[in-house]
Parts: C-alpha cells; sequence; structure tokens
C-alpha cells in the first residue's frame, strides 16, 4: 500500500528552496552590482592614541597597483589583499577591510599598544606590546612607557617576535602590572636588571634601589611595598635606607645608607609576614619604630 503524501511538509520544503534561491539570487545581484560600481571614497578608522602609523602611511598601503582607489571599479580592487597589507605592518594589531553598498571603502585599524621599551646588553632597544609581542621603533612617534635596560639578553630580529627568555617576560609582566596601577605607574619609572638578574625598580619619590627580583608574587610584593611607604617611611625617615629589597617571599629586607644589613626574623624578628600589616625591623625593636 502507498503510503499517503504530506503535501505540508512538501509545501513548506519548497518554501525554504524558493526562499533561499531567492537570497542567492539576491545576493548575486548585489555583488554584480558593486563588481561594476567604482569607489567613492576610502574611510580609514585609526582610533587610540597612539601615532605610530599615521593617515598617510594608512593611504600609501591602501593604494592598488600605484594607483588612487578612489575611483576604480570596484570588482577590480581585491580587499583581501589590502587587509593583508595592512596586518603586515609591524604596528598594526588588527585591520578590517571591507565595501558598503555605496561604494565606500572601509578600513578599521587598531593599531599595538606597547607598555615597555628594552634595551639589551647587545644595543638594540624595542617595544614590548600589551600582549607581549616585540616589535620595532617608530621614525616619527616615542611612546611614553616604562623603560628596562642593564643585564638583558632579550634580543630582537626586526619583525614581530614573541620573548623567548624568562627575563623578558618577567620584564614585560612587570611593566604590564605597573602600567595598570595609577599609583605605581606614576611612582616606577625605570626598570634595571642587575648582575645577578634581579629586576630592580627605579622610584621617583625616594633614592632607594627596590630589588623586585622577579615577576613571581609580583601583587604580594608591590602590596608589602605599600604598607612599607605608609607605615614603616615616615617613622624611620625617607632617607633612612638605600636599598628595599622584596624578592624574598613574607619579608622585605632593607640596607641602611650606612650599608647595615638589616637581619630577617628568622635570626633577628625582621621577617614581614605578608598575612599581616607589614612591619619593618632595624637594629632597634619593632615597637619603638611603629
Amino acid at each position: 500500500m502507498l503510503k499517503r503524501i504530506n503535501w505540508r511538509a512538501v509545501l513548506i520544503g519548497f518554501a525554504w528552496v524558493l526562499s533561499l534561491s531567492s537570497v542567492i539570487a539576491l545576493m548575486s545581484f548585489i555583488e554584480i552590482k558593486k563588481a561594476e560600481s567604482t569607489c567613492e571614497k576610502v574611510q580609514v578608522i585609526l582610533p587610540g592614541n597612539q601615532f605610530f602609523i599615521e593617515r598617510a602611511e594608512v593611504d600609501q598601503i591602501l593604494t592598488y597597483k600605484n594607483g588612487l582607489l578612489v575611483g576604480r571599479r570596484l570588482g577590480g580592487i581585491n580587499i583581501q589583499d589590502l587587509e593583508n597589507k595592512l596586518k603586515a605592518n609591524p604596528f598594526i594589531e588588527y585591520a578590517k577591510v571591507y565595501i558598503d553598498m555605496n561604494g565606500v571603502i572601509h578600513a578599521d585599524i587598531k593599531q599595538r599598544v606597547p607598555v615597555l621599551r628594552i634595551f639589551n646588553l647587545s644595543g638594540q632597544d624595542f617595544y614590548v606590546d600589551q600582549n607581549g609581542l616585540k616589535i620595532p621603533l617608530s621614525d616619527h612617534f616615542t611612546a611614553r612607557v616604562l623603560a628596562a635596560n642593564g643585564s638583558i639578553l632579550e634580543d630582537f630580529g626586526g619583525n614581530v617576535d614573541t620573548l623567548k627568555t624568562q627575563l623578558g617576560k618577567d620584564l614585560f609582566n612587570t611593566a604590564k602590572y605597573i602600567a595598570s596601577d595609577s599609583l605605581w605607574n606614576e611612582q616606577i619609572v625605570q626598570v634595571f636588571v642587575n648582575n645577578n638578574n634581579d629586576i630592580e625598580l627605579v622610584p621617583r619619590v625616594g633614592n632607594q634601589k627596590i630589588i623586585l627580583g622577579n615577576a613571581i608574587n609580583m601583587e604580594e610584593k608591590f602590596r608589602n611595598l605599600l604598607l612599607f611607604y605608609k607605615n614603616a617611611l615616615p617613622k624611620v625617615g625617607w632617607d633612612t635606607y638605600s636599598t628595599i629589597n622584596l624578592k624574598f617571599k613574607g619579608q622585605i629586607v632593607c640596607e641602611r645608607r650606612d650599608s647595615t644589613l638589616l637581619k630577617n626574623a628568622s635570626a633577628n624578628k625582621n621577617i614581614l609576614d605578608s598575612t599581616k600589616t607589614p612591619s619593618i625591623a632595624t637594629q632597634d625593636s619593632i615597637q619603638n619604630i611603629l
């Protein structure tokens, strides 16, 4: 016995096929009309406060076969090629090129944002952007970012590249943390790497050498440093110590300007418990200082 035909399902399926065919035909018609149209304008969106790449340079990149885009037939312009040319620029993080119905070519561009400038032992200097990628310097713009120098072996081949050394990654993480905090962004003006590969911070206020060590437990180290600034230095004086060492977990070890090293609490009660409000101990008792 033949099964009864479900005409309702057949009609629904036919309607879907007809609708899909209409959409495809409409899109093909639009593409044909677009290809026959000419470029009326080039609209470049270049947001942000970085000026590594200027509009004139973007216009130069967006030339097609040594000619301007405006007035050319859209069908003869390779949009993907233009987008790839923009992305090849080391200062451009993101680029999207598309054409609207009015014949306007849009180029949406996002520039890279540097957070650190590194001066290495080979005499090279380069930026590290917010994604941890090394990028070259610009001929017409200098970013106001934290600078790092000293015993830095991280090299730069001239092209956008990832950080290769652990020290380079620690420098990046330190710079990114400082840039994210308005207080430390104002207080820390430079980073130096000593011969022990320890990261040292150069403050704007005070002439102490602040030894960070590496980027491990960085939040705790900066929290202890802040409490040290608030609780200890106002009482003992800003010129008492030549060195503030944060590299040891759970403690701050300071050195007087007379080179008397302050011992830690395991021997002389000088360890700063990171779970409590840090205090600083000199050869005087803690109670006499705080």
